[in-house]
């Protein structure tokens, strides 16, 4: 039985697939901001004082959850499809919601919140691993460069949260019906948006096959590309731009509030900046990368990043903060989208190295944060920020390596990649 060709797909089908998978990246960076913007309430909701360890510990229980939500990830999308399996998986994210929620607000019980973070960090690293893969897919069939704008919809998403969560704070609306909220439509608009979205085996090519590989081929495959040093130093690319963003998502609020004697409100709103910052970096971020190149791209985000980390860090006037969230934002916007197209250039087995850098970057997203929670327990959250620094210099030493090795797929019908 022949399958559809992707030229039969009308360009309002890919328009409303594109859409559907831009919603569910939004609906990713909602949730999580949901919970960063009400770290501070909820730490007071549960009595937690100032101590960041204890955070830390809650965050750890998010990034364990998330860790297992990425492993089960493809055999999920393999058993349930791309429908079922994001529904799913933002269902479970929405529960975990309502269990901080209550757990904080209702019942000021510690285990219920750290219950939620974990089912929060599965739904959402389920979700992660399959929308990137709709999203490639998307990119595939419309012919251009998609996933930068892909991943500015998730900082979208978090600037929503911050944005409602700012808000919440400042006029003191509980945290658990403002999470309340933020479940039910969550849960409601994934429902809606999955419905165009089309199913693997109307895809018409490879994206059906690249779902039904065995798990022990995936696994050797996965290995295999390890050897690679050049896909190691896109990691470290990787590394420091995503411990830089994940540690920012879970600590600027808690280090504005503890560390430079702001209210809450003030917290979460810049936090809001952070956000900004990395969403509009992310859409404007293609034609700049065009213009200048992948390696200029990660050495100019990377050393904005730096400087903006010091000047967050020392700190002072409330303004110079800001001024360094921004450039924060700005300096960690590009790695993992860019991170990502490099791992797949010039490859004979794209999937297995996009997906081992992808490891490396959503480790450090996931690991970082807890990490800085105990560093700040010893030296103060502030202090534990310059290995944040640190670790943006290493992508700065690393940028060659993302230089492209063939032209992009996107444009191989136009040109073939150069031997030279």
């Amino acid at each position: 039985m022949s399958q559809p060709t992707p030229t039969a797909r009308s360009r309002h089908e890919l328009t409303a697939w594109r859409n559907a998978v831009f919603v569910i990246f939004i609906l990713s960076g909602l949730a999580l901001a949901t919970w960063v913007a009400r770290i501070p309430g909820i730490r007071d909701d549960l009595g937690l004082g100032k101590d960041p360890s204890a955070v830390g510990l809650l965050i750890l229980g998010m990034s364990i959850g998330a860790i297992l939500g990425l492993t089960v990830s493809s055999p999920v999308l393999v058993r349930v499809g791309p429908h079922r399996g994001m529904v799913a998986g933002l269902v479970i994210v929405s529960i975990g919601i309502l269990f901080i929620g209550f757990g904080a607000t209702t019942f000021h019980s510690v285990p219920s919140v750290a219950i939620g973070l974990i089912l929060l960090g599965f739904g959402n690293g389920m979700v992660d691993v399959m929308m990137n893969v709709e999203a490639t897919a998307v990119e595939r069939e419309v012919g251009k460069t998609l996933l930068p704008l892909m991943h500015a919809c998730f900082s979208l998403g978090t600037v929503i949260g911050a944005g409602i969560g700012a808000a919440a704070a400042a006029l003191g609306i509980p945290v658990v019906w403002h999470l309340l909220g933020i479940a039910v439509i969550v849960v409601v608009i994934a429902v809606v948006a999955v419905r165009f979205i089309p199913r693997e085996a109307e895809l018409g090519d490879e994206a059906a096959e690249t779902v039904t590989v065995p798990f022990g081929q995936r696994m050797r495959d996965s290995l295999a590309v390890w050897a690679d040093w050049r896909l190691i130093l896109i990691g470290v690319v990787m590394l420091g731009m995503a411990f830089g963003e994940g540690s920012a998502n879970d600590w600027i609020s808690l280090a504005v509030v503890d560390g430079h004697g702001q209210a809450n409100s003030v917290g979460a709103l810049v936090f809001g900046f952070f956000v900004v910052a990395m969403t509009v970096g992310r859409v404007v971020g293609g034609p700049i990368v065009d213009r200048i190149g992948r390696v200029n791209a990660i050495r100019i985000t990377a050393g904005m990043g730096a400087v903006g980390l010091v000047l967050f860090i020392v700190g002072g006037p409330m303004w110079l903060v800001v001024i360094g969230t921004v450039l924060w934002g700005f300096g960690v916007s590009l790695g993992f989208p860019l991170g990502m197209s490099a791992a797949a250039d010039g490859a004979a087995n794209p999937a297995a190295r996009v997906s081992a850098v992808a490891i490396i970057g959503y480790c450090a997203f996931l690991a970082g944060p807890p990490l800085l929670g105990f560093l700040g327990q010893h030296y103060g959250l502030l202090n534990a920020l310059f290995l944040v620094l640190a670790l943006l210099v290493a992508a700065f030493l690393a940028a060659p390596a993302v230089r492209p090795v063939a032209a992009p797929a996107v444009r191989s019908r136009e040109s073939a990649p150069d031997p030279a």
